[in-house]
């Protein structure tokens, strides 16, 4: 069982966008806040504890990236390891092992945020999310439809979402550090990502959700 003191784990849901005018063209920034969930003490110490930790572990996940011809296949499904896929439900038990007796270590509570698998076992996936937490879920949880977030460069900046995958191309929107979309598709530089109240191109090395250079239709 989850303490009753737990720690809160941060999933994503939409707060509210704002408008601001450049010339000639509305330009709307998105933003988005954060809904908790519980964990452990142990989990928060882990992920937290040390200066610095969790801030490198995500520079170092961002920057990873699996060669086509190096990605493994899982054993069970057949299918690369890692991947992305997304999260199924509004509720999903991370736990600490692949079965049903080991502890709740958090709960997402956030249907459609993106995570990557790194190991299966029987009907169990191993999965990390975007701030570089790991747990074990049941795979029917879990869904193909990809989604991602939005990872600037530095964590205040906006990112801009363009009409169509050049930089020359009306800029149709800015958004925040956080931002949950859908992959529509990306060509390898660029990704089509849509949510609410937006919908256009992002440079693909500006989300956590697709590997540079991959391609999703």
């Amino acid at each position: 069982m989850i303490p009753p003191h737990g720690a809160i784990q941060p999933s994503l849901t939409v707060l509210d966008h704002t408008a601001h005018r450049a010339p000639r063209v509305e330009i709307r920034t998105f933003s988005y806040q954060m809904a908790v969930t519980t964990q452990s003490f142990a989990t928060l110490c882990r992920r937290f504890c040390g200066a610095g930790l969790g801030a490198g572990l995500l520079v170092m996940q961002a920057g990873a990236a699996p060669a086509a011809g190096d990605l493994a296949t899982g054993a069970v499904s057949g299918l690369p390891v890692p991947r992305f896929v997304s999260l199924k439900s509004d509720r999903v038990n991370v736990r600490s092992g692949p079965n049903k007796d080991q502890d709740v270590r958090w709960v997402y509570t956030r249907a459609g945020m993106p995570v990557e698998i790194t190991a299966e076992f029987e009907n169990w996936r191993r999965i990390r999310d975007w701030e570089g937490a790991e747990g074990w879920v049941y795979h029917s949880l879990l869904s193909g439809k990809r989604s991602a977030v939005v990872v600037p460069t530095l964590k205040d900046d906006l990112v801009p979402l363009y009409k169509s995958p050049n930089t020359g191309s009306a800029e149709t929107a800015r958004l925040q550090s956080g931002v949950l979309g859908q992959l529509k598709s990306c060509n390898g530089a660029w990704c089509e990502f849509s949510g609410k109240n937006f919908d256009g191109w992002i440079k693909q090395d500006r989300l956590w959700g697709a590997y540079p250079n991959e391609k999703v239709e």
